[in-house]
Order: structure tokens, then sequence, then C-alpha cells
């Protein structure tokens, strides 16, 4: 079919085949491997076969969740020894799980990285050891489920400054939160949403986790998506809900602590760029060495051969770019500048990836069959969340020159 490797009969056994071309699955450990081994075959025989179904109709497989949750993927038993879990998976590790998720599909890559990237990340950077104590185990086991809650309807890019829901503290010590939040992916089945909001005494920025079914909260789903559509996205209304001073992350106390929070999470909106262009790579790679033209495979023809090769250009920086970043973050360099030129390039390259793959799949390639209209699709909302490609651009340029360029 022409889908040579390197390793000849152990072919079979390569987790990242021929999207990982220059075998960076080398880096991960034989447990490390054999986890996401799991989580492929899952994947395979079970979400696969839903997904284009589930994404035509604008609705998320919510069977396939548990058993996600049940594969143990966050810090997996094999990865962390027995006992508490006090040493945590590699970061390298954490990245291909989200690679092999978007590989399959965009919006299970989002749903779970909600959960595991940002909402974890929330936890990891913005609560006090106390209540670190308490909630990450909860986190990692799922059994506190949570959802990043920061973009708002009329503040996207600009929502350092434009942040306007509210945050008022009683005489009781507890707080008030009024406004409205938007975009907000996996909020209708999580149980609580960490919502960031100004302090009105001070003007800084605080964070909040909010039971989504308290007095208060209104959610209502996001209809008529082009993109990520298995994805529900809801829009947040708070009027006056009351949240307790213990439920407040005790080490937000200003945008800079967003932010520290933004440079740890673009790198895994960076891996699932790079995931998608995986996938679509695959699946144009088996449909023009299936597809029959002017009496010959399509893979034969110098065009396609030429695209394949772009693609396959594309999608090896791009795995390059995230694996050397992760390697920098576990080193504990984390820099804005570094994340955001692993977001912006691998998504620049996943576009034309996408794009190239649609190409070559015809008129097939805006149905749901051969897979490439799914990613083709799902690739424009990742293009923007976690930072539009002027945003990253504008955060690489400030750091080369010493220039801010953002509006005032």
């Amino acid at each position: 079919m022409g889908l040579e490797t390197r390793t000849g009969t152990a072919a079979a056994e390569r987790l990242y085949n021929v999207c990982d071309y220059y075998d960076a699955e080398s880096l991960l450990t034989a447990d490390e491997r054999h986890v996401l081994g799991r989580l492929r075959n899952f994947l395979d025989q079970n979400a696969r076969p839903l997904l284009a179904d589930y994404w035509e109709r604008g609705e998320f497989p919510s069977q396939l969740a548990q058993p996600l949750i049940d594969l143990d993927l966050m810090e997996p038993a094999e990865l962390t020894g027995p006992g508490p879990r006090n040493i945590p998976a590699r970061g390298i590790y954490h990245g291909f799980r989200i690679f092999e998720l978007a590989r399959t599909d965009a919006s299970l890559a989002t749903w779970y990285t909600a959960q595991a990237g940002l909402f974890r990340t929330a936890i990891r950077v913005g609560a006090s050891a106390e209540q670190q104590a308490e909630w990450m185990p909860q986190v990692v086991d799922f059994s506190l489920k949570g959802v990043f809650s920061l973009t708002e309807p009329e503040s996207g890019s600009d929502i350092a400054g434009g942040l306007s829901t509210t945050a008022r503290r009683g005489s009781d010590g507890n707080w008030t939160l009024d406004g409205a939040k938007r975009w907000i992916g996996g909020a209708s089945t999580a149980d609580v949403l960490a919502v960031f909001a100004r302090d009105v005494a001070d003007g800084q920025v605080k964070a909040f986790l909010v039971d989504r079914e308290a007095a208060g909260v209104t959610l209502e789903k996001i209809h008529r998506k082009t993109s990520l559509r298995m994805m529900q996205n809801a829009h947040i209304t708070l009027n006056n809900v009351r949240v307790p001073e213990s439920m407040r992350l005790h080490k937000v106390n200003s945008f800079k602590d967003v932010a520290a929070m933004l440079r740890a999470m673009r790198s895994d909106v960076a891996w699932i760029a790079t995931g998608i262009q995986a996938g679509a790579f695959e699946a144009a790679l088996r449909y023009v060495c299936e597809r029959r033209q002017f009496g010959r495979s399509l893979g034969s023809f110098q065009l396609v051969q030429e695209k394949l090769a772009r693609m396959l250009g594309n999608l090896t920086a791009s795995l390059s770019l995230v694996v050397r970043l992760t390697e920098q973050q576990a080193a504990g360099v984390y820099r804005d500048q570094d994340s955001a030129l692993a977001k912006m390039q691998s998504c620049l390259a996943m576009r034309e990836t996408v794009a190239l793959a649609r190409e070559l799949v015809g008129g097939n390639g805006i149905t749901l069959d051969s897979d490439v209209a799914r990613f083709h699709a799902d690739a424009e909302a990742v293009y923007s969340y976690e930072g539009t490609h002027e945003i990253n651009a504008l955060i690489i340029g400030r750091a080369l020159t010493g220039e801010s360029a953002f509006a005032r």
C-alpha cells in the first residue's frame, strides 16, 4: 500500500507509524508506549466508528467519556508507581497522549485536555497547597470535573484588559459573581466552572470554582458551529452567583497569574494542531493509495506525491517543535514566546496540511467518509483558540524587539 516504515515487520507494532517520520516515539519509555498503545486501541476500535455520525449531528458521543476516564491516562499507575502519586508522568508522555487523541479527533482531544490540561493547570498554578492537596487527586481521577472559563462574549484576544465579569466580596468574606463567559467547552458536564472575574475592590483578576448548578448560573449550548461540532461549547451567564471564599483559587491575584496558566497550557494546543496534521495526513495517504484514476493509483502521480511530501514536512517540523518545547518545559523553562511560537507555527502548518489533504481527496474530501473533511473543518477552531495567530505573533515580536505592539 506504499506505507513503508524503517522497521519492516515491526511496522504493525509502531504506535506512530508513517506520521512519526523522525521517530520521536523513541523518546518514550516502554511503559509510556504501552499506555499510549492502550489508548490507540480504544480509539481505533470504539471511537473511530462513531465519529462521522456524531460530528454530523453536532453531539458528543457520551458513551466514550467514562471508558476514556477508566483508561487512567492522566497519571497512569504504570508511570507513577504504587502508592500516592507524587511523581507525575513525564511531559513528553502527556504530549503524545494529546497527539494520539487529536490524531483521531480534535473534539476528543479538546474534551480530554479541558480536564487534563486547562482545569488541571488552573488548580496546579492557582490553588493553594491546601486546596491542591484536596482537589488534585479528584482532578486526576475525574471525580471533580471542571472547565476553564475565561473567554467572554465581548473579549477573547483582549481578555487581559477587557475581562468584565465582576467579583464582589461581602462583609461575610464570601463573593458574588456577575457576568458572562462564552465558548466554554465541556461546561454542561462539569461539576465546577473555573471562573475568572475582576475584583471590583482592587481591579485585579481573581479565580473561583463555581458549582455548575449554583443559583444564578445559566448554561446555553452554542449551536450552528461548523468546527468542533462534537464538542459542546456553552455560553454561561452568571447572575448574582454566591461563591464561598474557600472556593476561590488563593494564588490567583492578578492577570499575571492567569498568564502563567496560559503559558503552560498553550503547548497543549500545539500538540493538538500536530495531531490533527497526523490524522489528516494518514487519511489522505490511505485514500490516494487505494483510489484509482486514469487506470493508475492516485499515489503514483507526481503532483500527488509532492503534496504528500509537503504535508509530511509540515507534520515532522511541527512534531519536532512541540517535542523540543516539551523538553524545555520539563527542564523548568517556561517562556511566553516559546509556547506562542509553537502554537503559531504548528497551526500555520496545520492549516496548510489539512487543505492539502482535502485537495488530494478531491470531491470526496467534503464528505465525512474519508475523515479528511472532519479534520479540515476542526482545524479552523484550533487555529483560533488559546491565542490567535496574531496574538501569538505579537508575543514573539515583543520578545524579539523588546517593544510591545499590543493595542493600548
